[in-house]
């Protein structure tokens, strides 16, 4: 499965789209997700106006929660791939991989974070 953000609605940060993916990856439970930023997009109206209810950082952290808890279950490995639009993230490019020290333990051999650009051996 192969998906793309922004994974919220253009008009509100209710991060529904990133909901729906997570229960779609527990219901067919695919080998391998590869995730593709903005997680937190730096075009969002209400980033740019800075509506946020946390730090850029805190935002991205409960995505990565949702996503890593909430496919638990299925057993799927997880590909997160950084964009140039991910606010919360350095903007340089090449980009270098999310960095994620609160990573539980019986998650990391399941959660992959990679740089953009970046080439993937699937199996």
């Amino acid at each position: 499965l192969v998906a793309c953000g922004p994974y919220t609605p253009s008009d509100s940060l209710s991060y529904e789209p990133l909901a729906d993916l997570v229960q779609l990856v527990a219901r067919d439970r695919p080998d391998l997700c590869v995730l593709f930023g903005p997680f937190v997009d730096a075009r969002h109206q209400q980033v740019e106006n800075c509506q946020l209810l946390g730090s850029f950082s805190d935002v991205f952290k409960l995505c990565l929660k949702t996503l890593v808890e909430g496919t638990r279950s299925a057993g799927s490995h997880l590909v997160f791939v950084p964009s140039l639009r991910d606010v919360h993230h350095d903007p340089i490019f090449p980009q270098p991989p999310f960095p994620c020290p609160e990573l539980p333990k019986e998650d990391k051999s399941r959660v992959h974070f990679v740089s953009d650009p970046c080439t993937l051996d699937v199996d």
